[in-house]
């Protein structure tokens, strides 16, 4: 029995491999509430995901049935993006942080079951985005509009510029059903006051970081469509990027005033994906010309995945080098 082209044992294979490496990470990251991550040990698991994640990808050359050095390749593009757009994400998680009042030995707890919970959640929108993508070939038309849109937007985005977090959608529909605390209980997520169980605001944090992330994955999924539409590598890829995002968080907290182009970077990588997604739809935008009286005769053109990666780790690379300068400037 085949599941997206791949038989199920595979995908069988790989979520046990995922909850092993889950186990392991939960593990060296110490115990709950009695550990703060430091910095020389984030670098250090940083450096182990990504040593992982390399020797997927040689499995990947070795072993995948169709086309492996073409697969292996999309995995390191598809890789690179949702690592690139993580990193943004991951300042974002510092706020929260920072907003809820969560010490730093608390905050890997916290991570751990919203990684978690990102690992579910992006499994079912990449197997549905795949699904709506092998029936409606068109629709990576609108993922590379929408990329365009969501790259020049990240030029005026203001990260300082950010609402009450404790007041989105739902934290307040959870807030109506469940009574909740505005004391912090330790690494507690509930605790029992007076018979009635209550949450705690670790919990509206983790909450928080839950519903944040299905807004970042409205952009990484899309972006990784853009080099792959293998489901198995796409899933693959966002999958290997998110689990080292604990290591990677701590690893970043502490040189955010490092990237402050960062996100100029992410705008350039978001809006290529995007013009790549829509060059290789010109059938589609010349049958929508020739609706609306218009010849466009717009030719196929299909960038290569090793050139897409080179790309897209110069831009990261330079974006994060000027970050450096420039934050080194102003120190001076």
């Amino acid at each position: 029995m085949n599941l997206m082209g791949l038989p199920v044992w595979a995908w069988i294979v790989f979520y046990v491999l995922v909850f092993v490496m889950l186990i392991a990470d939960l593990k060296m990251f110490g115990k709950k509430g009695q550990h703060e991550v430091s910095i020389s040990e984030a670098l250090r698991m940083t450096a182990v995901w990504i040593g992982v994640s390399l020797v997927f990808c040689v499995g990947i050359y070795l072993f995948y049935p169709v086309d492996p050095h073409g697969k292996a390749m999309e995995f390191l593009a598809g890789y690179l993006i949702e690592k690139s757009l993580s990193m943004d994400n991951l300042f974002v998680f510092l706020m929260l942080f920072s907003f809820f009042g969560v010490e730093r030995k608390y905050q890997h707890e916290v991570l751990f079951w919203g990684i978690f919970g990102a690992l579910v959640l992006r499994s079912i929108f990449i197997f549905a985005g795949a699904a709506m993508v092998e029936r409606f070939e068109w629709i990576l038309g609108l993922f590379g509009l929408f990329l365009i849109y969501t790259g020049i937007k990240m030029f005026s985005h203001d990260d300082e510029q950010q609402g009450d977090p404790s007041n989105n959608f739902i934290v307040r529909l959870f807030k109506r059903f469940f009574p909740v605390t505005d004391i912090m209980h330790g690494g507690k997520f509930f605790v029992v006051e007076n018979g009635r169980r209550l949450a705690t605001p670790l919990f509206i944090t983790l909450l928080v970081i839950e519903t944040t992330d299905v807004a970042f994955a409205v952009d990484s999924i899309p972006a990784v469509f853009s080099v792959s539409r293998d489901p198995f590598i796409v899933l693959t890829s966002n999958i290997f990027a998110i689990l080292g995002l604990r290591a990677l968080y701590f690893a970043l907290a502490a040189i955010a005033k490092y990237f402050t182009y960062l996100k100029y970077g992410l705008g350039i990588i978001l809006s290529f994906v995007g013009v790549k997604m829509l060059l290789a739809m010109n059938e589609y935008i010349n049958d929508l010309g020739s609706l609306v009286g218009l010849e466009l005769n717009m030719p196929h053109i299909e960038v290569p995945t090793p050139v897409s990666l080179a790309i897209i780790f110069g831009v990261l690379l330079l974006s994060i080098l000027f970050s450096v300068v420039f934050s080194k400037r102003q120190d001076s």
